[in-house]
């Protein structure tokens, strides 16, 4: 493959959405962590439409027993439908999505197998389901479901956990606390006041539901044993890191042990980060883990982790070797790269079409006002774009367009190739400021293949499908097909793969959830391709 540098030379696009998180001089914590972006087709006309998250107004101070709620329409999620030429319209009402309450996440997936696709928004003490219809419109069917969740939502991921063809969903719940729970913290100084860490509140359990297959699902947290093990949770992805055919999710916690939840086939959960050295940094210590992603950054075939955190913790990458993962911070570069940053949505994106999957990070800190008590220390910041190259990191976001000049207050980020010109754009959802939509404007040079899968034992979009495609040089590349990870956020399932100076795919192999296997061969370049699920073996 080619390792020319390629640069990711982006344009900054308005879609006219402003996050309003509401932020008050009392310092609600909800008020800093709001909101995520959802990247999916919903009215299947083959372009990636976007869903903004949003807050909800709160009182200063709030009334005891009262929830924030979205009295104007400044407040409202927003869903804004592609309509091509980087121009989006807004939908929101004609869609009924609203919202209610003041929201966190989001998680795209066609939970009714209908062939379209769904929405479960997260928010502070309720949680919505809306049903596509397949009309422009999405029917809240949130009571009928029993999904609702309570408490504090962060995170969400449809996956077919006992693979059984429907889409389960995963919840990430971040802590325990309530407006009346609220403590002062920080500097009794005018202008010193800050959020509070989450070390003063206690974690919470997350949340696992089963789809039942008729529209409802049943809570099988306890069960399983997700709810064994609370924590404090925010992103969520995931993958089969140890290759057993069963998908296994990965939780970032903020200042607590990160987690990964090992499958094990028959309806139940192991917490495994612990034994294999993926809950903490190289020293011991907890960190600030918000965004994520659980995919294979160095082509061995195994999935590795990716997991950032707050200015002078370094982002976290640990390198999965089959019987555990290695801490990889400092022998990848990452840890002079990303020392004083602070991230949110993140993904392991091949933006220059090379076959190496790089970095990107969404940033900011969540502090406000954090340059009064560490001066070096930045509230807002541009986003980090790190090249992978050779299985290190190189920070190249100076080259990479203007995009990376622009300081942000990120946080959720979501992926996907919105003009369909073969490179992955950014859709970022910035705290009480406008969103941000990069546009990859990489140079033609490097040719690309993206696979969109059609599930029929296994859901639809494939979710949780293995995908291997290898080239003549005797390369080959691997991607677990998810909507889940960076922050708060969904991004498409459409599996993108760089490949360089290649312009024949020599084999695609698909292993499905099903246990099925499809096999595609010589396959030119430049194309995106549809493959359906075979249901014998090839």
């Amino acid at each position: 493959m080619i390792r020319a540098l390629l640069l990711w030379l982006t344009t900054l696009v308005s879609v006219g959405f402003k996050n309003e998180s509401s932020p008050t001089p009392r310092k609600y914590l909800p008020e800093s962590m709001t909101g995520g972006v959802a990247m999916f087709d919903y009215d299947n006309d083959g372009r990636l439409d976007l869903f903004f998250v949003n807050g909800a107004e709160i009182a200063d101070p709030m009334p005891a027993g009262k929830e924030p709620a979205k009295t104007q329409p400044k407040y409202w999620t927003r869903l804004y439908r592609n309509t091509g030429n980087w121009t989006f319209a807004d939908v929101t009402e004609k869609a009924g999505v609203a919202g209610r309450y003041f929201g966190m996440g989001v998680a795209a997936g066609d939970f009714d197998n209908d062939g379209f696709t769904d929405l479960y928004v997260t928010n502070l003490g309720r949680n919505l389901l809306y049903r596509n219809q397949g009309d422009g419109t999405f029917a809240d069917v949130t009571e009928k479901s029993g999904a609702a969740g309570g408490a504090w939502s962060a995170g969400a991921a449809f996956v077919d956990y006992d693979r059984d063809g429907d889409l389960d969903l995963f919840v990430s719940r971040y802590v325990e606390w309530s407006f009346e729970m609220d403590i002062y913290c920080g500097d009794r100084k005018p202008g010193h006041r800050a959020y509070c860490h989450p070390d003063q509140f206690k974690p919470i359990t997350h949340l696992l539901y089963r789809n039942n297959g008729d529209g409802t699902f049943t809570d099988v947290s306890k069960p399983t044993g997700i709810a064994a093990h609370p924590g404090k949770g925010l992103g969520v992805a995931l993958n089969d890191y140890d290759l057993d055919g069963w998908p296994d999710i990965l939780v970032a916690n903020d200042s607590f042990p990160q987690q990964l939840f090992r499958n094990g086939g028959d309806g139940t959960f192991t917490e495994v980060a612990l034994g294999l050295g993926a809950a903490y940094d190289d020293d011991g210590r907890t960190f600030a883990g918000m965004g994520l992603d659980f995919q294979d950054y160095d082509n061995d075939g195994r999935p590795d982790i990716f997991i950032n955190s707050l200015a002078r913790q370094r982002y976290a990458l640990y390198r999965n070797n089959f019987t555990s993962f290695d801490y990889s911070t400092g022998a990848t570069g990452l840890g002079t790269a990303t020392l004083m940053h602070s991230g949110w949505g993140a993904h392991f994106v091949d933006y220059d079409n090379d076959g190496w999957k790089d970095l990107f990070v969404a940033q900011g800190h969540v502090m406000d006002n954090i340059e009064l008590t560490q001066p070096n220390v930045r509230y807002l910041e541009p986003p980090l774009l790190l090249r992978n190259v050779a299985s290190k990191y190189r920070d190249v976001s100076a080259a990479a367009g203007p995009a990376f000049t622009q300081p942000l207050a990120a946080r959720g980020a979501a992926f996907g190739d919105l003009d369909q010109d073969g490179s992955i754009d950014v859709a970022i959802n910035n705290n009480n400021r406008p969103a941000t939509l990069l546009r990859n404007a990489a140079p033609a040079g490097a040719h690309w293949i993206a696979i969109r899968l059609h599930g029929v034992k296994s859901n639809r979009a494939g979710i949780g499908a293995r995908l291997r495609l290898s080239l003549a040089d005797g390369s080959a590349q691997h991607l677990f097909v998810s909507a889940a990870g960076s922050y708060l956020s969904s991004s498409d399932t459409v599996a993108h793969f760089g490949l360089g100076a290649a312009t024949t795919v020599k084999d695609i192999v698909v292993e499905w959830p099903s246990g099925a296997r499809s096999k595609r061969s010589n396959i030119p370049a430049d194309q995106t391709l549809a493959i359906g699920e075979e249901l014998t073996r090839p």
